[in-house]
């Protein structure tokens, strides 16, 4: 199955972050998650601050003591993910809501089960003399066509009563969009830091809409219903462990933030740094917030903008029951 390659957000946040350099990580070849050891839970990582956890308790043996094998392959981009996780190479996976809604479309037995976190402030909306959500009619927008930045802006747009068909849209990426509104080209441009800050200041613009404090782009764990029913003990102890080496990287424990940091390839004030534009969850967070039907910021809401976005944007063929697309039945358990 072929999946277009592209820089992620992820990416591009690595990168700045020193790998440019030439840093090499390097996932080893796994077995087939039909083929693994019974006892042994696979699991596709990627680079992404919001992912420590799963750094910290892979290294500290946190996954071990929780009484559950964990064999990581780590791959280099988001669509190597994709790709792998399809073809069954492993049991589970981390990636954004837009990327398993879509692995959804094309395998109905996937399922989200596990919210890792939330951008908080690392995405955004620069521009300048736009001072409320309908000052953007008419307004040209530098935005690259990718579904994070379709969501972003499209709950933007709405706040005042508009749609992609009331602006002028010009697709750049997020490094190009920031530029081009840095030199005054474009009215306003959806893009992400390190970029983001710098050119709404040399555009003479401001910050308008970000992702602090939404559900907007939400990275979630995904498996088969198959692993859910048959693993949920592995499940349980992966979560587990992985949350308690979130409460050393939101406690800012200087050991766990160099384990990320060196997963990452990036200084402990760098790692530091990036973790502040995202809000990264444990159980609780799942409980009271991500899976919470009463919080107006829980994942479901995410979900059900992210399939109307991409229907919209011809990214799947039709609207998908957001009851189909998770199973919160891990998180109750714990």
């Amino acid at each position: 199955m072929n999946v277009p390659q592209r820089i992620s957000r992820r990416q591009a946040l690595w990168l700045v972050g020193g790998l440019a350099g030439g840093v090499a990580l390097h996932g080893c070849t796994q077995p087939s998650a039909s083929t693994a050891a019974a006892q042994t839970l696979l699991a596709g990582i990627s680079p992404w601050p919001g992912y420590s956890g799963h750094y910290v308790a892979m290294k500290k043996d946190l996954f071990k003591a929780a009484g559950v094998n964990v064999q990581e392959t780590f791959f280099q981009s988001a669509s190597e993910l994709i790709t792998g996780f399809l073809a069954g190479k492993v049991d589970i996976a981390s990636t954004t809501s837009g990327d398993a809604i879509e692995m959804i479309h094309k395998d109905p037995t996937i399922r989200m089960i596990y919210v890792v976190d939330y951008s908080d402030g690392s995405d955004g909306i620069i521009g300048r003399d736009i001072n409320s959500p309908a000052d953007l009619k008419g307004k040209t927008v530098g935005r690259e066509n990718l579904l994070f930045e379709n969501v972003l802006l499209r709950a933007y747009l709405e706040k005042g009563g508009l749609t992609e068909k009331d602006i002028v849209i010009k697709d750049l990426t997020a490094a190009d969009a920031a530029t081009a509104f840095a030199a005054k080209r474009v009215d306003a441009a959806v893009s992400y830091e390190p970029w983001m800050s710098k050119a709404a200041a040399q555009g003479g613009g401001k910050l308008i809409f970000s992702t602090k404090g939404t559900n907007l782009i939400a990275d979630t764990i995904v498996t088969r219903q198959k692993v859910i029913e048959t693993r949920k003990a592995d499940l349980q102890a992966y979560i587990r462990a992985c949350a308690e080496a979130v409460k050393l990287v939101n406690g800012k424990d200087a050991e766990a933030i160099k384990i990320a940091g060196d997963k990452l390839g990036v200084s402990a004030a760098e790692m530091e740094m990036q973790l502040a534009g995202v809000k990264v969850f444990d159980i609780e967070g799942n409980k009271t917030i991500a899976f919470n039907p009463s919080n107006p910021n829980n994942v479901m809401k995410n979900f059900e903008l992210t399939v109307k976005v991409a229907y919209e944007s011809k990214l799947i063929p039709e609207m998908m029951d957001i009851n189909s697309l998770y199973d919160d039945s891990i998180v109750k358990s714990l």
